[in-house]
């Protein structure tokens, strides 16, 4: 089953995986999956993720929002998102608190 594949059955049920920068702990974050890359909120009143930048390199680890069984680790490359106004208003409507001011979004693109 290709990444893509694996990623979006298991982001439709749940919006939450670990990410791991390289050379930094890894760190659960709430994330939307969106035309074949993930999007990850960063700063203001969103999360922290220590080591999330452009460029970056990270492993993507997917469990089973179900059965919390580990499904997949995927190596990805964080770039950083300007979004349009059709990934913004996705971004805000997916987020449970209804409030989402971010000061930066990654595009998590898998290699």
């Amino acid at each position: 089953m290709e990444i893509e594949q694996v990623l979006d059955n298991a982001l439709r049920k749940a919006a939450a995986l670990w990410v791991t920068p390289s050379g930094h702990e890894p760190r659960l974050v709430w994330a939307l999956w969106r035309d074949g890359a993930v999007l990850v909120a960063v700063g203001g009143t969103e999360q922290d993720v220590p080591g999330l930048d452009d460029g970056v390199a990270c492993t993507v680890t997917v469990r089973s929002p179900t059965t919390h069984s580990h499904l997949v680790d995927a190596p990805a490359t964080a770039r950083r998102a300007d979004l349009g106004d059709d990934d913004a208003a996705a971004l805000r409507a997916a987020r449970l608190n209804g409030r989402a001011e971010w000061e930066s979004v990654y595009r998590l693109e898998f290699r």
